[in-house]
Order: structure tokens, then sequence, then C-alpha cells
């Protein structure tokens, strides 16, 4: 069994969060920075969850609650620690946290093409919904 600690992300572990996830997640994001993920902490400091083991982080959920919606991003698991848990263990820090916000439902961003992470959310009880689609459009 693994030892595992599951808290929040401070701002000075902005570096080795995007090094986490160089190695860990698929895709990227426009966010993919210091000072992005360093605003997303001072902003909402419950947000971004880490999972730790063996004193490195082995695993990441963006838990996103704006007062209105609960949005996750971001699950993601160092290889060697996959099928451990670990991503179970982060969902359930995420969904108590929504939870005691009063949130009521929980999206999951996952890429189409991350097979891995649509068998994972299905696993955990998440559902496609097919009638949505997102829009973006770029800031910068």
């Amino acid at each position: 069994m693994i030892d595992l600690q599951i808290r929040a992300a401070t701002a000075d572990e902005a570096e080795a969060v995007l090094a986490f996830w160089r190695e860990s997640a698929e895709g990227t994001s426009v966010s993919d920075d210091v000072p992005g993920v360093t605003r997303l902490v001072e902003r909402d400091p419950e947000a971004l969850l880490l999972a730790l083991a063996d004193g490195r982080i082995v695993g990441s959920v963006i838990a996103g609650w704006d007062g209105w919606r609960a949005s996750l991003y971001r699950l993601a698991v160092l290889p060697a620690y996959r099928r451990r848990g670990i991503s179970t263990a982060l969902l359930r820090a995420a969904e108590e946290r929504f939870a005691a916000l009063g949130g009521r439902r929980a999206d999951a961003m996952v890429l189409e093409a991350n097979g891995t992470g649509r068998m994972l959310w299905a696993a955990a009880g998440y559902e496609r919904e097919e009638q949505w689609r997102r829009w973006v459009k770029p800031l910068a």
C-alpha cells in the first residue's frame, strides 16, 4: 500500500506542478506556465489538489469552483504510480470540496483523444454528455 497525502498546492510549487504535468498529463493548456499556476492557487487556494508519495507529486486534479459550477481539470497520475487508487483519492477529495461548497454536479474536461482518461472518468461514474460541446476563443 502506498502512503499517500492529498493536499492543496502552494504557489511556490508551480514549477514542480508544471514538471509533473509535462510527464503525466495529456495535452497542454494556455495556462501551462508559472504565472498561470500561481494565479490559480492565489485566486482559489484549495482548487489545485496534489497527491504526494515518497516526497514527490504523483497526482493532481484542479477542482475549480466559481460559485455556480464545479469543474474538474488536469486529473493526472505519474505513470509509475498508476493503478494504485490515486485518481480515485483525488476525485474523492475534489467531490468532497464541491459538496462542502454547495456544488450539485461536477463537470470534467477530458480530451477526446485521451482514451485512457475517458475510461478512467467512466469508471469513476462520470458520463459523457453528447448534447454539449466546448466553444473557445483565445483572449491573447
